[in-house]
């Protein structure tokens, strides 16, 4: 057992330094498979995406040869990340699987994925992306995925209760942090966003916004640095702010969120291009049409974002028939088609070039007060280059979701990035793999 963990150890940390150094190329001809030209067959694909079902229909009835059964799995916080890696171990797992990026290296470095090259046509899917969206994907130099959604960190706000305050929107977080201070003055119980301990996944693009690298490689190991300086930088300022009650600590998505949301009590949303959908549910009974807006998240002094959230599509080791699966990944991560036949499932941001547009004709964003889409494009053009996910995110996840449940019984957000990283090494070092700080 130990000599395979060391194995997948070597796996990743070769998967790794394309990441770092932000190269990725195809295989040599000699080891990569050879497509074939007109694949036919029946292949699987399980994904917890609402509309896939959709989207699967719409490719058996674009042609005959492949046939594609649909299965609705949990999300992964729901246990669909479990029962997919069950199922390639034991050799019964889907042909096509969909997999959020932060989840991605663990399946590869543990062997349960396929690489696309040589299956997919590299010059009209990969190369067509940019390079931080390749970076999710590629590993060593292999693919082992096509992005599907690529999320910028977006901030929403309560444009009627800055202009109440006095302030336009923050530029950077020493704006942010005026503007709370300003809307606490006209407005003593508002809150000019929410801390969510429950999404460790934004307290990383946070990180990666300033500069984080919370993994890497050193030599034969990798590098752990959840406790970085960038990191310890933003743990600071967030304590701060809810020190300072600009900020609530809630759990996002919960009932008192959606309730303070309602009610004016919070007049901002730190999240992504997909919050659109959400906020709109929770606010337009109370009447706030027009007041949302969206805007690129705040920065340290220079324009820099990082993606919070997307997911990839994949295929698995259990595949029998890799070429009819490959066709059909190419068909959900680049056809227009597929995104028509998804229909409206949000505000969309897609990693392919072309594709947001026929997503954003089903969304109708009259809602909010301001362009949100070109606001997107803009967050989108300044991602952060550099970073990658370790080996296993649900250890650094856990861990810091585990410590932020302490910070309403005082406990600190340095405190718990501090606990994130010492678990997340000694949970890698018990997996077999050879880590640094």
């Amino acid at each position: 057992m130990k000599r395979r963990q060391l194995l997948l150890g070597a796996v990743s940390l070769m998967a790794s330094a394309a990441l770092v150094t932000g190269c990725g190329s195809t295989p040599s001809a000699t080891s990569a498979p050879t497509a074939t030209e007109d694949p036919s067959g029946t292949i699987t694909f399980w994904s917890s995406m609402a509309g896939m079902d959709k989207v699967a229909a719409a490719f058996n009835a674009s042609q005959s040869k492949i046939k594609v059964n649909f299965e609705t799995i949990p999300n992964g916080g729901a246990g669909g990340y479990a029962k997919l890696s069950t199922a390639i171990t034991a050799g019964n797992g889907p042909d096509v699987a969909t997999i959020e990026y932060p989840q991605l290296p663990q399946f590869v470095s543990n062997g349960q994925l396929q690489p696309l090259d040589g299956l997919i046509n590299k010059a009209e899917t990969v190369d067509k992306l940019t390079d931080e969206t390749k970076a999710l994907v590629q590993f060593g130099d292999q693919t082992y995925a096509l992005p599907y959604d690529a999320a910028p960190m977006i901030m929403w706000y309560r444009k009627d209760m800055l202009d109440k305050a006095g302030v336009g929107t923050p530029k950077t977080w020493e704006d942010f942090e005026e503007a709370g201070k300003k809307l606490k003055a006209v407005a003593p119980e508002a809150y000019l966003a929410s801390f969510n301990p429950n999404e460790a996944a934004l307290t990383a693009a946070l990180s990666w916004q300033a500069g984080a690298k919370w993994f890497g490689t050193e030599g034969d190991s990798w590098k752990v640095g959840v406790n970085d300086a960038a990191t310890q930088k933003v743990a600071t300022y967030w304590q701060k702010l809810i020190d300072q009650k600009i900020v609530k600590v809630q759990q996002s998505f919960s009932d008192e969120w959606s309730a303070d949301l309602a009610s004016g009590a919070v007049v901002g949303v730190l999240g992504a291009n997909w919050s659109a959908t959400g906020i709109q549910k929770r606010t337009e009974a109370s009447g706030q049409k027009g007041q949302w807006i969206a805007a690129e998240a705040p920065n340290w002094g220079t324009p820099a974002d990082a993606f919070y959230g997307g997911s990839s599509f994949n295929i698995t080791k259990s595949s029998k028939n890799p070429a009819a699966a490959a066709k059909f990944v190419e068909y959900l991560a680049t056809s227009q088609d597929a995104i028509k036949a998804r229909g409206n499932t949000g505000s969309a941001f897609l990693a392919f070039p072309g594709l947001t547009p026929v997503a954003q004709q089903a969304f109708d964003a009259s809602y909010f007060g301001n362009d949100i889409y070109a606001v997107f494009d803009k967050a989108y053009s300044t991602i952060t280059p550099g970073w990658q996910w370790g080996p296993n995110w649900d250890i650094t996840n856990t861990a810091l979701k585990d410590a932020y449940g302490k910070l309403t019984t005082g406990g600190k957000v340095l405190e718990a990035v501090d606990t994130a990283q010492t678990a997340t090494v000694a949970g890698l070092k018990q997996s077999g793999l050879s880590v640094k700080e």
